[in-house]
């Protein structure tokens, strides 16, 4: 971290003229604030869709081997939306500023999405599908509908208020770290509101015309946890965009590349003239996303079918068990996100003790012993039905070392996501790159990743039994590859 922050202390803090504002120095600390309190209101939503969406378009008839798929959503619109979004926010020339306008659209998409997401068992039931069907075909596709927009929204809101942390901390390596920290804090607040608001399952009575006929208790849950969050996102979006400033950009009368330049240009430009540091980050970010997404994805599902031996797709008896998994595995996510915050306060002060490359190799270690120990608890939960019967609930002791690993994995995921993108702004800056287009370029090195998940996962589980425990291991194997990346190539 060292050798970047040099580089960045050479540059002229106010970049190039290709894809920077003029700047008068770092902002105040609570305008970074600010700006990062917009990632509590993207990540309340983001939260439930990890907990409750891939349950629940299981309940919609979905089989779990094919559930994976749609989350292909995501990364093909992380893949275009965010480096697209990127670029032109790094050349945009509105009054209003660079960043502002796109998070203002990707807020309003997000609550279009949320609208059709939450009422896809209505408009299905509406359009012809019967509640007594397994399979809701047209609720399915409405429900699909809503989760690409709510992607494409995540990713037109996520890269330019990454990017606009970056514009105001100026080029100052300190002041970047802790901007990305406290936008990691943030994410975990997020985090905590959207999992515990998923674990009450008796929310819905706040909100009762939610439940329908078309649309059951957890349904109806779904919709009241969606109008939190697209609340919460208004709100702090609202208040940000009144508060902070944002500098409209004009290139310079001697500069005329980005008008020549295309989009796809800039963007294979990009990785023609990278230098082996960016390399190195987005090969280690790739490796440790490999890592968890299996996680991310099917945690709640691994609860509701693992530890607590229910199905989606079995009886009722069958069925309630997996939804008590389900609430459970929500309760965790919810305690991983307490961890989260806070170690998220302490991520400046150690990696400037122990070095940023350290730090991310170290609890790279963490998440696949975590990883591995699922194996564990869901052979111990395995076991206990085998003798105390098929519908026994887990013991308090399988249940807390599965509410434990979901609690430690909180200490790698706040690094995940402070630490890879403070160093892709450290390095877009020590090098002139645009923030915006180079944090699209390392989530490309997310999206791509989650791209292999979301094919194999469900096939290869199906391979071995049905079950989650094959991509939780391949996670495993990859979080320790990248810890080894980690420690030895990154700089």
């Amino acid at each position: 971290m060292s050798d970047l922050q040099e580089k960045q202390n050479a540059v002229d803090k106010s970049s190039s003229s290709s894809s920077t504002a003029v700047v008068d120095g770092p902002s105040p600390l609570r305008k970074m604030i600010s700006v990062a309190s917009i990632a509590a209101g993207i990540q309340f939503g983001w939260a439930l869709q990890l907990s409750l969406l891939t349950p629940y378009v299981q309940l919609l008839g979905v089989p779990h081997k094919w559930s994976s798929l749609i989350w292909l959503c995501g990364p093909i619109s992380g893949l275009l939306v965010q480096p697209t979004v990127g670029y032109y926010s790094d050349r945009c020339q509105s009054r209003f500023g660079r960043r502002r306008p796109f998070i203002a659209a990707g807020a309003f998409l997000v609550a279009v999405a949320v609208f059709l997401i939450g009422y896809a068992a209505d408009f299905g039931h509406s359009l012809g599908d019967k509640v007594e069907e397994r399979v809701k075909s047209k609720a399915v596709v409405i429900f699909a509908l809503g989760f690409w927009i709510l992607d494409v929204a995540n990713n037109t809101l996520q890269g330019p208020c990454r990017a606009f942390l970056g514009d105001l901390a100026a080029g100052d390596a300190r002041k970047t770290r802790t901007a990305n920290a406290a936008f990691s804090f943030f994410m975990a607040v997020g985090n905590v509101l959207g999992y515990a608001a998923g674990s009450y399952s008796h929310l819905h009575k706040i909100f009762p015309f939610t439940m329908t006929k078309s649309c059951d208790i957890y349904c109806a849950n779904l919709k009241s946890c969606f109008f939190l969050s697209i609340t919460l996102l208004l709100v702090v979006t609202i208040i940000s965009l009144w508060y902070v400033e944002d500098k409209p950009w004009s290139p310079k009368a001697d500069s005329n590349e980005e008008k020549k330049t295309p989009f796809f240009g800039e963007l294979f430009g990009a990785f023609k003239v990278m230098k082996k540091p960016m390399w190195m980050l987005l090969i280690t970010t790739s490796l440790n996303w490999i890592a968890w997404f299996p996680f991310l994805l099917f945690d709640t599902d691994w609860m509701g079918r693992e530890v607590y031996g229910g199905s989606s797709e079995g009886d009722d008896n069958m069925k309630r068990l997996y939804n008590q998994g389900v609430t459970v595995g929500a309760l965790g996510l919810m305690l991983n996100s307490i961890v989260l915050g806070f170690f998220s306060l302490g991520i400046e002060g150690i990696s400037r003790k122990i070095g940023a490359k350290r730090l991310w190799g170290a609890v790279n270690i963490i998440l696949a012993v975590c990883l591995a120990m699922t194996v564990l608890v869901s052979k111990k939960a395995e076991e206990h039905r085998k003798t105390a019967g098929a519908l026994a609930l887990p013991t308090d002791s399988i249940k807390g070392g599965a509410l434990a690993l979901f609690a430690i994995l909180g200490i790698p995921l706040a690094i995940t996501f402070s630490i890879p993108f403070a160093l892709a702004s450290i390095i877009s800056s020590s090098t002139g790159a645009g923030q915006g287009l180079s944090l699209g370029v390392l989530n490309m090195a997310i999206v791509i990743p989650q791209m292999i998940v979301s094919f194999g996962a469900g096939p290869v589980d199906a391979l071995f039994g049905g079950g989650n425990l094959p991509g939780f291991v391949v996670g495993a194997i990859a979080a320790a590859i990248s810890s080894v990346v980690a420690f030895t190539v990154l700089p």
